[in-house]
């Protein structure tokens, strides 16, 4: 069956959009039943990244995937199919495999080449492996996907900034509250991101830090790093007010950082900025908490234009991997889809071939054993040599494999095989 991805992302999609399509894991479940009980729908995998909500799916047809596909996004995350309209994009067959490879590279990242997007690719397919959703077709498209990336990684210096939002946020920062040197830190979030942003500032001279998590061991682990303090997120309304620079990078699904809370921790500021960098999506703060005085609030729509990206020879160098790969999974299509009919058409010969010795068995009862052997090896070589031209033709076909498999069948009398 063709190969359909379909879905948005931070290219044609506001970060308001992309919060209401996420699904966290808990959603997933429910979500897979839904979208399995699609009739065009044979198999699928969920992938929801801060920078996009996608489906790659096994469908029916073009037409009717599509259409499933899109309904699934709508119904599942209670968003209007008008809202979808304008950003939705599609991929479909050989162009579905090569934006996957393209995705778990990095090349299609908000920064090119950011790492983080390899592991959600990969924890993408094992959700949907719990689920049973992917066949084997989608299995061999991620595992290779995943390939890719790991290639892009090692043979390519593409993803060497992981920092790159932390970099830019915090030249922001600086901007909004006049210098880092000695200001108050706040991570909330005890992930790589949050590990990446207390490190980086922590160089550039702030002064007391503060981790907090709802798991207050790992937001101690990554305290300890830079000396600073740590706690849960109890304790968020005593940090905030203390703070002047904030960075939350949390995986929750609603809001973590409220309103109310980031004005209750601006009394006694005396005018004291407070600079809160949001880098989740769904988004962690408020966003009308950055219309309160003092506050300064960015989030990853206001990192977009000055994060840079990653060398260009380099990208250049990822995208010759995804090609190479994009091929290798074409041909390994190829040989998937015409595998059923070759071995039958092999089987046929094999049957063909003993029924002939069998024919003139009587008037080969004179040979010798060695003989015989000769015979054997003789009529398998005729056989194999016969066969051998029109399967290397028909595996060397492109996007022709399923046509060329029905010729197959119809020239030698096999059944023949149903349409992908």
């Amino acid at each position: 069956m063709p190969i359909l991805a379909l879905g948005v992302s931070y290219r044609r999609a506001p970060v308001e959009l992309l919060e209401r399509l996420a699904f966290a894991r808990e959603d997933l479940p429910k979500a897979y039943h839904h979208l399995m009980g699609a009739e065009s729908v044979r198999g699928a995998v969920v992938l929801s990244t801060c920078n996009r909500v996608e489906v790659v799916a096994e469908v029916d047809a073009y037409h009717t995937g599509f259409e499933a596909l899109r309904r699934f996004l709508a119904e599942a995350r209670e968003v209007d199919l008008s809202d979808l309209d304008d950003p939705l994009t599609s991929h479909y067959e050989e162009e579905a495999a090569e934006h996957l490879f393209s995705v778990s590279a990095g090349l299609e990242s908000m920064v090119r080449g950011e790492p983080q997007v390899l592991s959600q690719v990969r924890q993408a397919y094992l959700a949907a492996e719990a689920e049973d959703a992917p066949g084997p077709v989608l299995s061999e498209l991620f595992r290779r996907a995943i390939r890719t990336g790991r290639r892009a990684r090692s043979e390519t210096s593409v993803g060497a900034n992981p920092g790159a939002f932390v970099h830019a946020g915090a030249a922001l920062a600086e901007r909004a509250v006049g210098g880092l040197a000695g200001r108050s830190l706040l991570v909330v979030g005890a992930g790589k991101m949050s590990e990446l942003a207390l490190q980086h500032l922590a160089e550039r001279g702030v002064g007391g830090s503060t981790v907090l998590s709802r798991s207050t061991t790992r937001a101690a682990r990554v305290a300890r790093s830079a000396g600073g303090r740590s706690g849960g997120l109890g304790q968020l309304p005593d940090a905030l007010a203390r703070a002047d620079v904030v960075i939350s990078a949390t995986g929750a699904t609603g809001v973590v950082i409220d309103r109310e809370v980031v004005a209750r921790a601006l009394r006694g500021r005396e005018g004291r900025p407070l600079f809160l960098l949001d880098l989740a999506v769904p988004r962690d703060v408020d966003p009308s908490a950055g219309e309160l005085p003092g506050v300064v609030l960015a989030n990853i729509d206001h990192l977009r234009d000055v994060v840079p990206g990653a060398d260009e020879a380099e990208v250049q160098a990822t995208h010759r991997i995804v090609g190479e790969e994009v091929a290798r999974f074409a041909a390994w299509r190829r040989a998937a889809r015409l595998a059923p009919v070759i071995e039958e058409l092999y089987g046929r010969g094999e049957r063909i071939r003993r029924a002939e010795l069998e024919r003139v068995r009587s008037r080969l009862a004179g040979l010798s054993q060695q003989e015989r052997e000769a015979v054997e090896a003789a009529t398998r070589a005729i056989v194999a040599k016969l066969l051998h031209h029109p399967v290397v033709r028909a595996k060397e076909t492109g996007d022709a494999a399923d046509q060329q498999a029905r010729l197959l069948a119809r020239l030698f009398g096999l059944e023949e095989p149903p349409s992908a």
